[in-house]
């Protein structure tokens, strides 16, 4: 069986004859969108104008005191040399540049470097001057051409006619190869300046890194909602005729933690979704409330509320040190506290509760059924949260790279007979 195969772009070009590579130049639609473009620069060096030539006018007066045309001149040298220097001239250049140029241009930062202003304001000039110069042309050499081929009969007019012809092909051509130019030129004086690549690189850096921890929150909570779900329900078939209650204590627990991981499945997925979500910035700060306004109290606490954060108090909040009870109590653990825990800060909370909860999902899923003790204690500027279980432990390297990336120090090992698992941060 033979194959064909496909005729790349390139390919197809060369197939083409000589005389259509001429004309295609002045067949496509890229050339006249080009070409809008640069009128557009004639366009906006209209007013420029203008004004020039007024001041010439109001010079050339002898009636005139040479200290107001001097001053009427640097104001409005000012006042014409401000614009390519802003950034929405910027932006408006790189809009036009997309869409009539056919360049692949990034929006420009909001605050740009002054590298990328002198390179923005030069090219405003130079789309002013060439648009000056397509723009004369066009209206000059159109009428002329026209001009010389229709109002001329004989056989002079034959040597006119392909005069005026030969003129509208060279408008065309030059016009066409000016686009050209504009298009490769665009990126390099439109485009990011070294340090706005640099800080792009550091945005989508952050932008990862913000994601790898909602995934890595993701994980905790579905992981330790599953083990704690198993060795529950494990546990109420044993005893469910032999104790009732604790059975229907375990299934409490079971039903809780289960809601308890929706919600966090749920929040995560919303923030991914989430056009206003931006690198660097708290997800409780786009945590909306489902139920109730934003600053009422945590139903869990009623007699708590928290002025630093106030939408960690909807329903939505992501879980902290405030939940520890609760958490304790799905793992079976005995809890020990000491100090506020309200007082600390909100994302050291709220990454010490994702401590905890992969350290009792370790000790349920390596220790069960041995008991787990669970002490947290935050001192002024310290906190510190120790989690004991009979069996060693695993699964610290995401422990270890929260505990870290808040300043912090995390100490896992033997202890006598215990696994201990120990998170400190001294603020």
């Amino acid at each position: 069986m033979s194959t064909v195969a496909p005729r790349t772009p390139t390919a197809a070009a060369a197939g083409r004859s000589p005389m259509s590579r001429m004309i295609r130049p002045l067949v496509l639609a890229t050339t006249y969108r080009r070409g809008a473009f640069l009128l557009l620069g004639g366009v906006l060096l209209l007013p420029y104008g203008l004004v020039g030539v007024g001041l010439a006018r109001l010079a050339a007066d002898d009636g005139t005191p040479a200290a107001l045309v001097v001053v009427l001149g640097a104001a409005t040298a000012v006042i014409g040399l401000t614009p390519p220097f802003l950034h929405g001239a910027r932006a408006l250049e790189v809009a036009a540049a997309r869409w009539l140029l056919g360049v692949d241009l990034p929006d420009p930062p909001a605050t740009p470097a002054p590298e990328a202003r002198v390179r923005a304001a030069l090219w405003f000039a130079v789309h002013l001057g060439v648009g000056a110069i397509v723009g004369l042309a066009l209206f000059v050499a159109v009428p002329v051409a026209a001009g010389l081929i229709m109002t001329h009969t004989g056989w002079p007019a034959v040597g006119l006619g392909l005069l005026g012809v030969a003129l509208l092909v060279a408008t065309g051509y030059a016009t066409a190869g000016l686009g050209a130019l504009a298009a490769v030129m665009a990126p390099v004086l439109l485009g990011p300046s070294a340090d706005e690549r640099v800080a792009a690189v550091r945005a989508e850096a952050r932008k990862l890194a913000e994601r790898n921890r909602l995934a890595r929150d993701l994980h905790d909570s579905v992981g330790h909602a599953l083990t704690v779900s198993v060795l529950q329900a494990a546990a109420a078939g044993e005893l469910l005729e032999r104790d009732p209650a604790f059975a229907r204590r375990a299934l409490t627990a079971i039903e809780e933690t289960g809601r308890a991981a929706m919600e966090d499945l749920d929040q995560v997925l919303g923030l991914l979704r989430d056009e206003r979500y931006r690198p660097g910035r708290s997800p409780a700060d786009l945590e909306p409330s489902r139920s109730r306004n934003p600053t009422q109290p945590d139903p869990r606490d009623p007699s708590r509320t928290d002025s630093r954060d106030p939408s960690q108090t909807s329903a939505a909040r992501q879980p902290d040190l405030r939940d520890l009870a609760r958490l304790a109590a799905g793992a079976g653990a005995q809890l020990v506290t000491t100090g506020t825990l309200g007082d600390v800060p909100a994302e050291l909370s709220r990454e010490a509760y994702r401590v905890v909860q992969e350290s009792l999902t370790n000790a349920l899923r390596h220790a069960a059924p041995a008991p787990v003790s669970l002490r947290v204690s935050a001192r002024g500027q310290d906190l510190v949260v120790e989690v004991r279980n009979p069996l060693p432990g695993r699964g610290l390297a995401g422990m270890r790279e929260r505990v870290s990336l808040l300043g912090g120090e995390l100490v896992a090992g033997p202890d006598g007979d215990d696994w201990r698992v120990r998170a400190e941060w001294h603020r």
